[in-house]
């Protein structure tokens, strides 16, 4: 039998530095990670353009950090920095884990 590792909601909780981090950054829309990833690769064909092959593929790299934060902004909107918040009661996420924990019940 393998043993269980997983952390149940409410388990363990975030420090106080990360849930500040986490309360400005979930300010900045989603919008904005996007347009910066976009951005990052309009500027990496300017630079391949201008045939500086280096300085292209450099910002290039930036595009796939910048979503990944941007699902992590998204995330932390949705269901709050741990699991012991509630995070945004009226997301279509949230409706779906109440009528899914409902029919659990049932």
């Amino acid at each position: 039998m393998m043993t269980d590792y997983r952390v149940a909601k409410g388990e363990a909780q975030e420090d106080q530095v990360t849930a500040m981090i986490e309360k400005c950054t979930s300010q900045v829309p989603s919008s904005a990670y996007l347009a910066l990833a976009l951005g990052s690769m309009a500027v990496s064909v300017g630079f391949q353009v201008a045939n500086k092959k280096q300085m292209s593929l450099f910002v290039g790299q930036w595009a796939a950090p910048f979503l990944i934060l941007g699902i992590y902004n998204k995330l932390v909107k949705l269901h709050g920095s741990d699991g012991t918040s509630e995070g945004n009661k009226n997301s279509i996420g949230a409706e779906y884990a109440q009528e899914f924990a409902h029919h659990e019940q049932s």
